[in-house]
């Protein structure tokens, strides 16, 4: 199969990339597209060179030639795409990166990929189930827990409640506010 220049195939590594934007729609008629961001930080498509875009089934290698911001979106032009047509055939993929290439984050603070699937135990060590979904409210996020429970539990991401989160034990250890348990 020939590739435009700067464009490559991956296949095994696919799951050691994380979804930063995806591509909803074309602008304009040279090729640009419009990304919807999926991170906290969007700035970092003014410095990116080169993303990886998965998308029925294929996961490509694309080199980046500009990119700026549009009300709510990144317009991204990336090399090789010359033309609307060429932008439409990108619609839905997904924009990723490497993990190594996340920005960095303060202390005590984690990816939402990284909390869901954590085993969720008390200080007792009883498990509670698994984080399936983080719901961001705005005052703090809440942890959805399934598993263990007849009904999900909703658990608040406080530090007086969440006193331990281990990404490399995938186990994340709470203490549960009192009633909170009786009412699941």
């Amino acid at each position: 199969m020939d590739l435009p220049e700067g464009v490559g195939l991956l296949t095994e590594e696919a799951n050691k990339f994380i979804a930063i934007g995806k591509i909803v729609n074309t602008q304009g008629n040279r090729g640009e597209v419009r990304v919807i961001p999926l991170t906290d930080f969007p700035e970092r498509f003014a410095d990116t060179e080169r993303v990886y875009l998965q998308q029925g089934g294929r996961f490509e290698i694309r080199l980046v030639e500009k990119t700026y911001q549009h009300k709510k979106f990144i317009i991204v032009k990336f090399a090789g795409v010359n033309d609307m047509n060429a932008g439409e055939a990108l619609k839905g993929a997904l924009v990723m990166i490497p993990r190594e290439e996340l920005m960095p984050l303060p202390e005590d603070t984690f990816y939402i990929f990284d909390i869901v699937g954590l085993e969720v135990v008390t200080t007792e060590g009883r498990s509670l189930g698994h984080v399936k979904e983080v719901l961001q409210t705005g005052a703090n996020d809440v942890y959805v827990v399934e598993g263990n429970t007849r009904r999900p539990l909703l658990i608040p991401a406080l530090k007086k409640v969440v006193l331990r989160v281990d990404t490399a034990e995938k186990r994340m250890t709470v203490e549960l506010p009192e009633g909170l348990e009786e009412t699941q």
